[in-house]
């Protein structure tokens, strides 16, 4: 069965809620919950006053359209504080999302379960994160590239956020579609490459992550829920050509 990529995520909605997979989902869930909350108290803490020191620098002829760059700006901040952080819980949680990943795929493809031990967990450990590494060096110099673009008076702060949303739409799509290609040991340029040949549904699925990334409480249960709504999307979209 052949979903849309906003249908993949609440498929993963229903499928990390799912007996037999609900304890696969803890770790992960747990490692969010700590690091994504513990960001948001720091943003909303400090929120207003970065924003009136970025609006300082808008030339006075430009003040009219303080009304627009502010929801912007605050969009924006949100949403680089939710992914920033959310990469960080990820990186962490790497090795129990792949073993989350490999526990939907086996249920979904109704065959025996994967080995699930602590020493087969250690065991992947090091190809899990130096696959984890192999992302960030991906995402990182464009979303320095699209920070140095916010930088640039009215311009960068009205152009900047939409580049930016459109930019971890599919960066998330990759992050999470990412562990059930590393579970079969796809290569990393091969899986981007498959991505991008159903592009519709990459960004549609990352555009709900990114949409549910930004939001509070909501996102505390974003990580455990993309890795299942990725994991089908890899089951009946790219399982058989690999």
């Amino acid at each position: 069965m052949s979903r849309s990529g906003f249908g993949y995520f609440f498929y993963g909605l229903e499928l990390a809620f799912r007996p037999g997979i609900r304890r696969f989902v803890l770790l992960p869930l747990l490692a969010n919950i700590l690091l994504i909350g513990g960001a948001l108290i720091y943003l909303f803490s400090n929120l207003n006053s970065w924003i009136e020191e970025w609006m300082g620098y808008l030339p006075d002829f430009l003040t009219w359209l303080s009304y627009i760059i502010w929801p912007l700006l605050v969009l924006t901040i949100l949403g680089t504080f939710s992914y920033f952080f959310s990469s960080l819980a990820n990186f962490i949680a790497a090795p129990f999302n792949g073993l989350l990943a490999e526990h939907v795929e086996a249920i979904l493809s109704g065959k025996p379960d994967y080995d699930s031990s602590i020493r087969a967990l250690i065991r992947d450990v090091p190809r899990v994160m130096l696959r984890e590494w192999q992302k960030l060096a991906y995402f990182l110099p464009k979303a320095i590239g699209l920070f140095l673009l916010l930088l640039i008076p009215a311009l960068g702060q009205t152009v900047a956020p939409l580049l930016w949303f459109i930019f971890s739409a599919w960066i998330l799509a990759i992050q999470y579609c990412d562990y059930p290609f590393d579970n079969h040991k796809v290569p990393f340029h091969t899986m981007k490459r498959q991505l991008k040949q159903k592009q519709t549904k990459a960004y549609g699925f990352g555009f709900l992550v990114a949409l549910f990334t930004m939001v509070p409480i909501l996102n505390l249960i974003v990580m455990p829920v993309a890795v299942c709504g990725a994991t089908a999307m890899w089951v009946e979209e790219f399982k058989q050509q690999n």
